[in-house]
């Protein structure tokens, strides 16, 4: 491997090709790991030498309608978090068992390969709770929020992602959950390979291209409608069918910010499109407004937009 390639994935600038073509040469031999996490240990090193240091995640700010000047997020592994990329890469910590956290903040979304060589991708406002290095028996993470998990394949060790309902577990497949917290919605889609959703008294097994929602106080299996969805992992917010009320909800939760609507009329039409969260919500609202007549005002003191 290139050694400028290397070092410039873990500063996170390099292509989305180049992106592929360095995770795709890590994942050929444990060979191939130990040199990336000796890259990135001097690149983490480096990091720690600034005054840059948060064992926890910034306070959240006050919603900025300017276009997010911060395009991407990585995560120093061992010391510190730096802002400076919309993904996160994740190296072995210095403390095996010691339980790490990474947040990622409205409007952002954040990528990590875990210990074992699992991938996360993490959507706006998540949470991810794992060790540096996982047991003898299982590999355990704990979820708020949303996240895609490409599973590293050991039918030895099931992978386990505990939520604030549910426990999801697999041996190597590629699921997306949803389970943030004070939120009734919960969901799992799966699209490759199998797992199982757990918790006192439930057992639902899923199969390829199927997914599980909590409805009530039900659990309802269906198929899954719109494979673009899972493209949040990409930057994209994709909606099909979706009335403008679960839109607005949507959009609330993805850029942290509060939507009244008092054109109650509007919130039975229903839209299909495609954003990148990187535009902001203002340019989501403009592209509304061209098929809907509706206007918009925003109060940056308390985060709120209004739509008359």
């Amino acid at each position: 491997m290139n050694t400028d390639l290397l070092q410039r994935y873990i500063a996170g600038d390099v292509t989305e090709a180049e992106r592929k073509q360095v995770l795709e040469w890590i994942e050929e031999s444990p060979e191939h790991l130990q040199a990336y996490r000796a890259q990135r240990k001097l690149y983490d090193i480096t990091l720690w030498r600034t005054d840059i240091s948060l064992d926890e995640p910034a306070p959240a700010k006050r919603f900025s309608w300017k276009k997010p000047v911060v395009e991407m997020l990585k995560i120093a592994a061992i010391f510190a978090l730096v802002f400076v990329g919309s993904y996160y890469v994740w190296n072995k910590p210095e403390k095996p068992d010691a339980l790490q956290s990474v947040y990622v903040p409205a409007g952002q979304r954040a990528e990590l390969v875990l210990a074992d060589g699992t991938k996360v991708w993490l959507n706006s406002r998540s949470r991810l709770t794992f060790p540096g290095s996982f047991g003898e028996d299982t590999r355990k993470v704990k979820l708020d929020g949303e996240g895609y998990f490409a599973v590293k394949s050991d039918a030895e060790h099931p992978f386990i992602v505990e939520t604030n309902r549910y426990d999801v577990r697999a041996l190597g497949t590629e699921f997306n959950v949803i389970a943030y917290p004070n939120d009734s919605i919960w969901e799992t889609s799966l699209l490759k390979g199998k797992i199982d959703v757990l918790a006192q008294g439930v057992h639902v097994g899923l199969e390829p291209d199927t997914r599980l929602s909590l409805q009530g106080d039900k659990l309802v299996k269906g198929s899954i409608r719109e494979m673009d969805y899972f493209r949040w992992r990409e930057g994209l917010i994709c909606f099909h069918d979706i009335s403008l009320k679960d839109m607005m909800e949507k959009l609330e939760l993805y850029y942290g910010v509060n939507i009244e609507v008092n054109n109650r009329n509007i919130l039975r039409n229903h839209y299909t499109g495609k954003f990148r969260t990187g535009d902001g919500i203002e340019h989501v609202l403009r592209v509304l407004r061209l098929s809907n007549r509706f206007t918009y005002t925003k109060d940056d003191e308390t985060n709120t937009i209004t739509i008359n």
